[in-house]
């Protein structure tokens, strides 16, 4: 009776031991790679966010001893109406902000895509230059424009024979709408370079085949560029909306809240409360904070939920 062969491993030992020791340098790699910016969101993101839940439950000033107050910090924020004001001007600056700033992103990216423009890339690095601006410059920059006196606003109305001579930024009735366009200007220029990358990636042949068959411009954009970017549009109406809610930088820059209250957001709202020139209370601010980030995750659930992000397949 014949006894079967048993192949034999035929790999070199040190072929063997060369796939180790690349698989080992990977893994090494790898970690060095991940774990300082690990630790970094450990230590600069979560811990701070894991103690910011603790300091809700405390009245505390940062220099006396901390008191333990429970949920009163939050009853109070439910009673204060400084919070419900900044929250309804959060609402209108998110209304306003949002639909312009998706709309105008939209309509300048379709242009620059698929108008015979020469100066394409110029105008997207137009378009772009307000975000490699840092906060301060862009509301200092407003900040002129809407000077009473000499602001470039009031003198082109001028030109037209309007004379206002409007503190924009100075009353109460102009103040908060004052500050839609600088979020608007701030935001447009990035969503202009991602939809229009993301139009270059529809077929030529669906806008060639519509254009056979009579399609303008407009049909063209409303039944074929914004089905097919649902999806891109659903992520920068998403982070437009994150970002209109959090941000705080340029009205607190321009305004400060004021006047009279009258641009107070809760984003600055929390931090006069813990960083005010009289008021230092971190246990409410962060009290305050926790709502603010409620809110947050709240848009980002409701949006997944009534807003379809599935684009339509070609």
């Amino acid at each position: 009776m014949a006894v079967p062969k048993v192949a034999k491993n035929t790999r070199l030992p040190f072929q063997k031991t060369w796939t180790q020791k690349a698989s080992t340098q990977k893994r090494i790699f790898l970690l060095l790679a991940v774990t300082p910016p690990f630790l970094g969101y450990l230590l600069f993101s979560l811990y701070p966010n894991i103690l910011s839940v603790y300091y809700a439950l405390l009245n505390w000033n940062g220099i006396s001893e901390p008191v333990f107050v429970g949920f009163d910090n939050f009853v109070k924020m439910l009673h204060d109406q400084f919070v419900w004001r900044a929250l309804y001007h959060n609402f209108l600056l998110l209304v306003a902000v949002v639909p312009l700033t998706i709309i105008i992103s939209l309509f300048l990216a379709y242009l620059i895509t698929y108008m015979p423009f020469r100066e394409n890339a110029f105008l997207k690095v137009l378009f772009f230059f307000p975000n490699v601006l840092s906060t301060v410059v862009i509301a200092l920059l407003w900040a002129f424009i809407y000077d009473g006196n000499y602001g470039l606003l009031n003198s082109l109305l001028r030109m037209f024979g309007i004379n206002l001579d409007t503190f924009w930024l100075g009353q109460e009735s102009t103040a908060l709408w004052a500050l839609v366009l600088p979020f608007v200007w701030g935001g447009v220029g990035l969503y202009v370079i991602i939809f229009s990358n993301a139009m270059l990636s529809i077929p030529k042949s669906l806008y060639e085949s519509a254009i056979l068959d009579g399609a303008g411009h407009m049909t063209l954009l409303f039944k074929i560029t914004i089905p097919l970017l649902r999806p891109i549009i659903y992520v920068g109406v998403l982070f437009v909306s994150l970002g209109t809610i959090k941000g705080f930088e340029t009205v607190l820059i321009l305004t400060n809240g004021g006047p009279a209250g009258s641009t107070d957001v809760l984003g600055l709202y929390m931090f006069n409360l813990a960083f005010g020139e009289t008021v230092h209370n971190y246990g409410y601010a962060s009290a305050v904070g926790m709502l603010l980030f409620i809110i947050l995750t709240g848009t980002k659930l409701i949006m997944d939920k009534f807003f379809p992000n599935s684009g339509v397949e070609y």
